[in-house]
Order: C-alpha cells, then sequence, then structure tokens
C-alpha cells in the first residue's frame, strides 16, 4: 500500500472475499493516470501514488504519508527537481498556493525533469488540498525544445508568485479594463476580501463596493473617493494617496501605471504610525505631567499672535507661579506635588476661555495667551479668577493643600508687540507681585524694567563684590538693663558696591537667598563676626543672623565649628537669630540642627518674635535662649495702643518658659520705661547706638564699661 488515508472519517468496510476499503483505495490511487497526492490542513502528507512519485523521480522510500510539507520539499529537491531553489523557497511557493486556492480548482504548469508537467489544486473543506499532477509533454522534439525553453519562465513566474505572497503590503495588479490581474493575501486580508473577489477577471468596482459596504467607507464620502481615484488613473502618473477611513483606519496607497493602461498598487495600514507620529508631536509640544502646552508651543501661538497685534487686537501674556511650592514638595513629598501641578492644570483650564492657550513652562511656572480682549481688565479679570479658583482647597494624596499663586501681566500692543518683550515684561510684572506680598496680580509698568535691570546688577555683584572685598560689618550693641552693660554685638551685613554705591540689606539679602548665595556669603559673616568678638571683652557675645537657605544647605554646622575654630573663640559666645521662617519647612531636619548647635553651648534667639502664625507653636517645639520683641510692638510702647499689652505678655511669656527677652527698635525715653517697668532684659535701638563699625564697637564696648544705670535721664549713643 502506497499510502494511508485520512479522507473524512468514512469507516473501514469489507468490500468483497478478502477485500477491504483500504485495498480499494490502493487500488484506485495506483489506477489513477496521474499522480495524485492530498495534503491535510496542517500541511502533511495524507496520500499519495506511485505516479506521484515518479513525478518527482523519487524513489518509493523516499515519502511516506504523515510527512511535513517542508520534508517533502527537501526529498523533492534532493531528488533533482526545482534546480536553484532552496527548500525554504519551495515550501513558501507550495504555502502560497495553498492559500490563494479556496474555491475551485486552480492549475499550474512546470518544467520538471525534462516533462511538461500540469498540477490542479482544488480544496476540500475538512480534509485539505487535493493536488494532482498530469504529464502533458507532447511527444515532438520540437515542442519538447520548446518546453525546454520555457522552463525558465515557468521558474520566474513561480519566483514570482512567492515573491507576491510574502510582501510585508497588500498588493493589487489591474488591468486595462479595470479588472483584477492578481492580488496577494495582504491586500485580501486589509480590506477582508472574499475568495471570489480576489479571482483574476472581477471587476474593480465591484471590489469598492464590497470595501465601502463592509466597514471601509472613506471619511471624505465615496464619490469624492472615487473622483480622486479617477482622476489619479487617467493622469498616468506614479502617486501616493493616504486614504482615512470612517472605521479610524489610514491606508498609504501607492499607485504605479503600467504601459497597457493597466496599474499596480500597493496598499499599507499606516494606522499605528500615523498614531504614533502624532502621539510624539503631542509629546514634543505638550508637557508630560500636566498635558497643558509646553515652551515650545507656547512660544509658536505668540508667535502666530504676533500678526493679530500689527492688526490692532489687543492680547495680553500673564504669567504666575506658585506661591511657596517648592515647601509643599519637600514636605510632603514630589508625588504630592505632581498631584498639585495637575490639578492647577484643571482649574487653569476652567479659568481661561477655550481658545486661549494656557501652558506649563516648567516648574511651578505657567503663562496663559489671552485675546483679543476689550480692555486690560479683562486681563485684569483673568487674573482674579486664576487667583480665587488656585487658592481653593485642594484634597490630593490623603493631604489637604491650600496654595497661592501671584501673577503678572503685559497688555499688547503697548507693553510689546512680540512675544519675547511681553513674555519678559509679564515675567517683570510677576515679580513685583511677589515682592509685593504674593498671592496678587501686577500690571507691567514702565519703571519695571528698570527695577529688573537694578536687581540683576545685584545679582550679578554680589559674587564680585565678595571677591572685591566691597562687604563690611557693622556692629549694633544689646543693652542689658539689669546689670546697665553691653552684654552683646549684632554683627549686621553691609554693602558698598564699586558702582551702585550704599545697597540695603532689605535689597540684597533676598536675592542672595534666591539665587543661593548667601550661603557662602553668610559662612564670610560667621567667620568675620567670631574674628571681630576674639577681641572683645570675654564677657561680650556676638550675635548673627542665619538664612533659612544656610539650613538646607547642609554645610551650616562645619561652617560654625570652623568660624569658631578658626577666630579660637568659645561657643557660649556666640549666639545665632532665626526667624521662624526657618521652621515653617523641614521642622524635623532644623531643629536637629539647632539642638546640635545648642549642645555646643552656643546661644539661640528667636528674632522678631510675633510677627509670623506659629510663634508660640515654635517656643514649645524648641527651648530658645532668648525673644526679641519685634520693633512693630515696640513703636507704640508708653501709649495706650494694644501694642503695649502684647509686649508685657511676651516679657511674661518668656520669663515662664525661662528665656530672656530682648526689645528691639527702643528709639525713645518713653519706650524704655515701658518695656523695662515690665521686666525685659534687653534693648537694642537708636536711644543707645547706631551700628557702629569694628573700631567704634570696640571704643563703645570699652567706654560704657563703668557707666552707671541707664535709667537716667540722658542721650545715648
Amino acid at each position: 500500500m502506497i499510502g494511508r488515508t485520512r479522507l473524512g472519517s468514512e469507516t473501514v468496510m469489507p468490500l468483497g472475499k478478502g477485500m477491504t476499503n483500504a485495498h480499494a483505495v490502493d487500488a484506485a490511487l495506483e489506477a489513477m493516470p496521474y499522480g495524485l497526492c492530498v495534503w491535510g490542513e496542517d500541511l502533511t502528507l495524507q496520500v499519495f501514488n506511485s505516479l506521484y512519485a515518479e513525478t518527482f523521480g523519487l524513489a518509493p522510500d523516499a515519502i511516506e504519508a504523515g510527512m511535513s510539507l517542508r520534508e517533502c520539499c527537501h526529498a523533492v529537491i534532493e531528488a533533482g527537481n526545482y534546480f536553484g531553489y532552496s527548500v525554504d523557497e519551495l515550501q513558501d511557493a507550495m504555502v502560497g498556493r495553498f492559500q490563494r486556492q479556496q474555491e475551485g480548482p486552480r492549475q499550474y504548469e512546470q518544467i520538471l525533469r525534462d516533462r511538461n508537467i500540469r498540477s490542479t489544486y482544488t480544496r476540500r473543506r475538512g480534509v485539505g488540498w487535493l493536488v494532482t499532477h498530469e504529464d502533458i509533454t507532447d511527444a515532438s522534439d520540437h515542442l519538447t525544445a520548446l518546453t525546454r525553453r520555457d522552463a525558465d519562465l515557468a521558474r520566474q513566474a513561480m519566483r514570482f508568485e512567492t515573491a507576491v505572497d510574502n510582501m510585508a503590503h497588500g498588493l493589487c495588479m489591474i488591468d486595462a479594463d479595470h479588472r483584477l490581474v492578481i492580488c496577494n493575501a495582504n491586500y485580501a486580508s486589509l480590506y477582508g476580501l472574499p475568495g471570489e473577489l480576489q479571482s483574476p477577471g472581477t471587476l474593480l468596482t465591484d471590489i469598492l463596493d464590497f470595501r465601502f459596504e463592509n466597514g471601509m467607507r472613506p471619511k471624505e464620502g465615496p464619490m469624492a473617493f472615487l473622483q480622486r481615484r479617477v482622476r489619479t488613473i487617467s493622469e498616468g502618473q506614479r502617486n501616493v494617496d493616504i486614504c482615512e477611513f470612517e472605521n479610524g483606519q489610514i491606508i498609504s496607497v501607492v499607485h504605479q501605471p503600467m504601459e497597457d493602461g493597466g496599474w499596480v498598487e500597493t496598499h499599507q495600514d499606516i494606522t499605528e504610525q500615523r498614531r504614533s507620529e502624532a502621539r510624539i508631536h503631542h509629546l514634543a509640544r505638550h508637557d508630560a505631567l500636566t498635558d497643558l502646552p509646553n515652551r515650545t508651543l507656547f512660544a509658536e501661538e505668540m508667535a502666530m499672535a504676533e500678526s493679530r497685534i500689527r492688526r490692532g487686537e489687543m492680547m495680553a501674556v500673564i504669567c504666575f507661579d506658585l506661591d511657596h511650592f517648592k515647601v509643599i514638595n519637600d514636605t510632603l513629598g514630589h508625588a504630592v506635588g505632581d498631584a498639585l501641578l495637575q490639578e492647577v492644570a484643571a482649574r487653569v483650564n476652567y479659568a481661561k476661555r477655550e481658545h486661549e492657550c494656557a501652558a506649563r513652562l516648567g516648574g511651578d511656572e505657567f503663562a496663559i495667551l489671552a485675546g483679543p480682549l476689550k480692555s486690560p481688565s479683562d486681563a485684569a479679570a483673568l487674573a482674579e479668577r486664576l487667583i480665587e479658583t488656585i487658592g481653593k482647597p485642594m484634597e490630593l494624596e490623603g493631604h489637604r493643600v491650600i496654595i497661592g499663586t501671584s501673577v503678572g501681566i503685559a497688555v499688547a500692543p503697548g507693553d510689546g508687540g512680540d512675544g519675547e518683550t511681553l513674555m519678559k515684561n509679564a515675567d517683570m510684572a510677576l515679580y513685583r507681585a511677589k515682592s509685593d506680598g504674593r498671592g496678587s496680580y501686577r500690571f507691567f509698568e514702565k519703571g519695571m524694567d528698570e527695577a529688573m535691570q537694578h536687581r540683576r546688577a545685584i545679582e550679578s555683584g554680589l559674587k564680585l563684590g565678595l571677591i572685591n572685598d566691597e562687604f563690611k560689618l557693622v556692629f549694633q550693641p544689646l543693652m542689658e538693663l539689669e546689670n546697665n552693660r553691653v552684654s552683646c554685638m549684632e554683627a549686621l551685613l553691609r554693602w558698598e558696591h564699586s558702582e551702585m554705591g550704599p545697597i540695603s540689606p532689605v535689597e540684597f539679602i533676598p536675592v542672595a537667598e534666591e539665587i543661593g548665595f548667601i550661603v557662602q556669603l553668610g559662612e564670610w559673616v560667621l567667620q568675620q563676626a567670631c574674628r571681630v568678638a576674639a577681641t572683645w571683652p570675654s564677657d561680650i557675645r556676638v550675635a548673627v543672623n542665619l538664612s533659612p537657605v544656610q539650613f538646607k544647605s547642609g554645610r551650616l554646622l562645619n561652617s560654625v565649628r570652623n568660624a569658631l575654630e578658626a577666630a579660637s573663640l568659645p561657643p557660649s559666645r556666640l549666639e545665632l537669630e532665626i526667624t521662624e521662617s526657618v521652621l515653617l519647612s523641614d521642622s524635623d531636619q532644623t531643629l536637629e540642627i539647632l539642638h546640635t548647635l545648642r549642645g555646643m553651648g552656643i546661644r539661640i534667639s528667636m528674632d522678631d518674635f510675633g510677627t509670623g502664625y506659629s510663634s508660640l507653636s515654635y517656643l514649645r517645639a524648641f527651648p530658645f535662649d532668648k525673644i526679641k520683641i519685634d520693633r512693630t510692638f515696640i513703636e507704640d510702647a508708653g501709649s495706650q495702643d494694644a501694642n503695649f499689652e502684647i509686649i508685657k505678655a511676651v516679657i511674661a511669656l518668656g520669663r515662664s518658659l525661662g528665656m530672656s527677652t530682648t526689645a528691639e527698635g527702643v528709639e525713645t525715653e518713653a519706650q524704655l520705661d515701658a518695656v523695662r517697668s515690665h521686666g525685659c532684659d534687653e534693648i537694642q535701638g537708636f536711644l543707645f547706638s547706631r551700628p557702629l563699625p569694628e573700631k567704634d564697637a570696640l571704643e563703645l564696648i570699652t567706654r560704657l564699661a563703668p557707666e552707671p544705670a541707664i535709667g537716667t535721664r540722658r542721650s545715648y549713643g
């Protein structure tokens, strides 16, 4: 028996004495005048006869039922067939034939072993493919010669079929009568074409009608689509067409005309490619966290707005950032900070008009391009909405967060006609809003540019000023009332700029803090203050103010140790003054540093007591050595003003907590009598002495050492 059959699920039944169905099948196979084989759905050889083996010159034991297509291809090539083909190439060609054969028989002619063989492929549902190989070679030498000359053409045709079926894109060839010549499996799959529409001779209009009716309807409508296709065909030139369909697919069609009036097209689904390109384009111009436009897109929008400004439209650039955002980011973590920025972005979109462009420029910096405006009051109204909307409480990651915003506004054309100028001016207005107390908005004013240039000059001059020895210390004494003596000298920093002259600490200290230079400058102050204090009598302390930035730098403890060591000054003679803003952020780390400093023997004072909101809680958190009552409470001391009661309460509080009290800004005898009568320990102010240079400070200490009680009516300083 040549092969075993698994055709359907037939039961083997006896046909006669000594004869079974299997024998009958074998006899029938051997009686056929052509080679026959059956391939299963799994591409394994199910049945074959001896003429099939002879057609390919195969030995009787070279193949057997159950072999895979690849194994059979290997045996066929080993027998000398398909010269120049690899096993992979032959297997791909066979698979292509199987895939194209869906309904009805399909024939191929080929040269095998000098014979012209016609192969017929027939699909059998539930079984596989039935293939017959018939020798149609003409006996004449002339026909044989012609057949041999056609061998190369047949081989090339087979390879063409293989190449077409293995293309990554869909391919179809249409003749001059607009009928299908050939299409590959990818083309059929792309449009879901049934087998009957893949046959040669199918009208192109039938294929298009099927596509329109089964989910591939052009966005522009079938008629417009057909008109465009007709125009492409009639032009007779290569063309690339991007077709968008209502189901969301996007197909790229490359049309290549042929000389006979037909054409070849490749069809590629570029839907995902276009989506990826759109996403990349979006990400390049939008902030990844908030999905707002980024600085790049905002600049493009402003550039386009310049033409509107030239036409006379009123536009505004509104810059704003979040007040104390870094504190929230540092204390509650970056996850809460990110959630806060996302919520702010949502609120900004709610506050602005739909056509206006809002962008995140970076960090907590935002901007809006607003317009057209009827008047600048429209921009002011938007700023007020932003302040109100952003300022509402937020619930973020289990935390209730409240944050404010400061806003700067530049209005075109008055404040500039181009995006760069408007942005710069809006930024200067924002800086003014922050300087004036935050939580407000300011319009750009002409003088702001001069103020900003002045600030930049301060910023650039700070480092150079330290190098050029432009900074100096002055010392203002603190008078101990009980013993009528100078107990401490507060070191105060002064700057004599080489070009601008004296610059107030109120101007340059905030700038130094903002750019981080206060760390280096503060170290210099500590070193100089300790050096000078070492020349005073051993019972006189020196007080130095510290910035919150110094606590965050991580260098403060070493800076203090180095300054004391370099001056050989005992730690007990150094007094460090801080404000409650030092404790406002990262209080655990700050308290740890303060306890370390106090453990070294250094005295710690709270400066400007009473000006913040949490002073009392900070007194409980850390055992300060001294409370300095802010000068704003001293100004009206001695009158019937309510500040008098506050002074009494603070002095009593300090006494109960074991902390000494110092009254700042004492300038009159009445103020002195008021604070002295309630037990204030020290005074500091112009009544006693203004800040003095190093030499004059030492002379004052020496001169006043034996002086009588300060309570007598006399002029001081």
